[in-house]
């Protein structure tokens, strides 16, 4: 369910308990069928050359349910809601951080989460580079991009707004970075980093061309659009170092960069919500502010 970057996660934690298992993973594909969700996301984890088997229907629902939706209505009345949500395979997220207990799972569950943690699979991260790799073979503009990211001691910046900035749901969850945060951002990469290129990435390239000033080289990328994000997600991974937006796109953006020496900036407060408890969602080695 969600977006790309929402879809990696859940499949990264479900391939490390498969590994672990060495237990077939397959994915449910009913959340894009019947989405009513306030910003409706296709299926895109086929750019990757992952482990793509789909679930039949019978085999969801075998995990899913108890069988107590099967029983007569006044029947049903005497278990709790509790008990009729419980099934011995459905495992639902309990809390927005790291729960260990995840990692000792026995197979033959379904996970019904977000699992937004590197810890989740952590100790499978080649395994998921690996098969986090896009397939799909870049257009001229994308292989222009990346020879010249590659020239470069080149920054990804992603300002997220988009559905964010123009959904009042949306916007109430998850809030907006604000300006102040990149410019803090693009000044602590520049006291650390010698001559630095930032590439921008934005859902909104017109509004952040027009807002945000920079002393420093600046290239925006503003040419592949929602149905290629995945050139742009490719592009940031080519970074050497990173200025993330609240958005799992950025994350998986940074995560994937394999220069050991990387600084990721990252914001602190990752939702406008503040009940949520973020501190698995940032890896310790990046920074927060």
């Amino acid at each position: 369910m969600g977006g790309i970057g929402n879809q990696m996660f859940q499949y990264a934690a479900a391939r490390r308990l498969a590994h672990v298992h060495g237990a077939t993973l397959k994915i449910d594909l009913s959340w894009f069928e019947n989405c009513k969700a306030d910003s409706p996301r296709p299926y895109e984890l086929h750019i990757f050359p992952i482990k793509e088997l789909i679930a039949s229907e019978k085999e969801i629902d075998r995990l899913k349910n108890t069988g107590k939706k099967r029983l007569p209505g006044w029947l049903l009345r005497l278990f709790n809601a509790e008990d009729q949500r419980r099934s011995k395979g459905l495992i639902i997220e309990k809390h927005f951080h790291f729960d260990p207990e995840v990692l000792r799972l026995p197979d033959n569950v379904y996970l019904d989460g977000y699992w937004q943690s590197e810890k989740y699979f952590r100790d499978i991260a080649d395994i998921i580079r690996t098969e986090f790799t896009i397939t799909v073979e870049p257009d001229d503009k994308s292989r222009q991009m990346s020879e010249m990211i590659g020239r470069s001691e080149a920054v990804s910046l992603h300002i997220r707004r988009g559905d964010y900035a123009a959904n009042p749901v949306m916007n109430q969850f998850h809030g907006l970075c604000s300006l102040d945060y990149y410019l803090k951002a693009i000044e602590m990469i520049a006291s650390r980093v010698g001559s630095p290129h930032f590439f921008v990435f934005s859902d909104d390239p017109a509004w952040v061309k027009e807002n945000l000033v920079s002393a420093h080289p600046t290239t925006f990328i503003d040419f592949n659009g929602p149905k290629r994000a995945y050139e742009d997600m490719r592009l940031m991974s080519l970074c050497r170092h990173h200025v993330i937006a609240n958005s799992s796109f950025s994350w998986w953006g940074a995560w994937l960069c394999r220069n050991p020496d990387k600084i990721v900036i990252a914001p602190r407060q990752w939702f406008k919500r503040k009940d949520l408890n973020t501190d698995d969602l940032i890896p310790e080695r990046w920074i927060r502010i």
